[in-house]
């Protein structure tokens, strides 16, 4: 760990951030920003909101400071909005309506701060027929036209983890905008709201592929596509312990090379034409059941074949291309994914284990200058 990421340094260093604490993408987008750098404060509930996780192990609050207040009471309100005049940014995941009924949506606190970049994260997005429901990431996938593009042409559409949802089409999206409107406040001095909706970000991520449909080539339905699973030659096969090998030979000089170190060339179908590749899908599956992971990977390794072995999360860290880029480090004796992306002149990182709720009243108080309504207990 170099100097600059043990005194907090980053890209984002000296960026002040409220987030109001919440569930799913808010959280994530939040500690985006606290690995590079900046000051993110969570505001929690004190009856903190069901995650299934206990706040010690959710990592998604490292590289934050936590305090506690009621948004329900005069005291709580004031105090967010003294927190959100201090701030650049304020990012908040609650269905449209609550923040106003609350009293911490934008119009107050663009009138305590102008320039403030209000961030709002919602499934559904502020406004719509569907505005007001309940959801989940399977559920903004699925509306988004996302879901049915994934999985077995045979079964039902896979589901991705919250991953594309939650993460790609939402929090990804909501720190791609919080940042664009940062430009803009420093800019003019007028700050936004920035409305992200995991519906828009998810089918967003889908461009190019509305592309190909609407030029005819790409067909409805799964596994009948290049990039799809319908291709044999970009597809995952399973080896004889249980393992998987993942295959992406789509150029004809890496698909040369793959045939050659899987053992079947020269008598490998044409793979140009679509009709034999289920022979061929048959003979790739056949290959590869005969052997184990690790003997595929040992044979494919140093290859441009673009032939990998598919690892588990509880394995990629020891990986060596992995281990040496520090893809994951291990902090508090945690392995977890390093901050991504790297920075040249102002490299991030977890300087923080995640926020316990409340435990950093104090620091914040005196940091950001802000009254608390209570005198709060010592920080441990």
């Amino acid at each position: 760990m170099t100097a600059a990421t043990r005194h907090g340094m980053g890209p984002l260093a000296g960026l002040r951030v409220v987030e109001l604490a919440g569930i799913g993408p808010g959280p994530f987008a939040a500690m985006l920003l606290g690995d590079l750098g900046a000051d993110v404060v969570r505001v929690d509930r004190p009856d903190a909101p069901w995650t299934g996780v206990d706040p010690a192990d959710d990592l998604t609050g490292r590289n934050k400071r936590s305090l506690t207040a009621d948004l329900k009471t005069d005291d709580g309100r004031r105090l967010v909005l003294d927190l959100a005049e201090r701030a650049e940014v304020l990012i908040e995941g609650y269905r449209p309506g609550v923040a106003e009924r609350l009293g911490v949506g934008p119009g107050p606190c663009h009138a305590r701060n102008p320039r403030l970049v209000y961030g709002r994260m919602t499934g559904w997005g502020q406004d719509g027929p569907l505005a007001d429901r309940a959801g989940h990431d399977i559920d903004y996938l699925a509306l988004s036209g996302t879901l049915a593009m994934i999985g077995p042409a045979d079964g039902p559409p896979s589901v991705p983890a919250n991953l594309l949802g939650d993460y790609a089409g939402g929090a990804l999206y909501l720190i791609v905008g919080v940042l664009a409107a940062l430009h803009h406040a420093r800019a003019t001095g007028r700050g936004q709201v920035v409305d992200a909706a995991i519906v828009d970000g998810a089918a967003h991520l889908a461009t190019m592929i509305h592309g190909l449909l609407a030029a005819g080539t790409w067909r409805e339905g799964r596994e009948a596509n290049l990039l799809d699973g319908g291709a044999p030659f970009y597809a995952v096969y399973a080896t004889s312990d249980g393992g998987h090998m993942a295959v992406g030979a789509l150029e004809p000089r890496f698909y040369a090379e793959f045939v050659r170190l899987l053992g079947i060339e020269g008598h490998a179908p044409d793979r140009e034409d679509p009709a034999r590749w289920p022979e061929l899908r048959a003979l790739i599956a056949r290959r590869f059941a005969g052997r184990t992971r690790e003997e595929w990977a040992e044979v494919f390794a140093g290859s441009d074949a673009c032939v990998t072995p598919v690892l588990g999360p509880g394995e990629a860290a020891s990986h060596p291309h992995m281990a040496s880029r520090a893809t994951f480090t291990t902090h508090a004796g945690v392995v977890q994914p390093a901050p991504a992306p790297r920075f040249s002149a102002t490299p991030g990182g977890i300087r923080r284990s995640p926020a316990l709720p409340g435990s950093d009243a104090a620091a914040i108080a005196r940091d950001w200058g802000v009254p608390l309504p209570h005198p709060p207990e010592e920080d441990p």
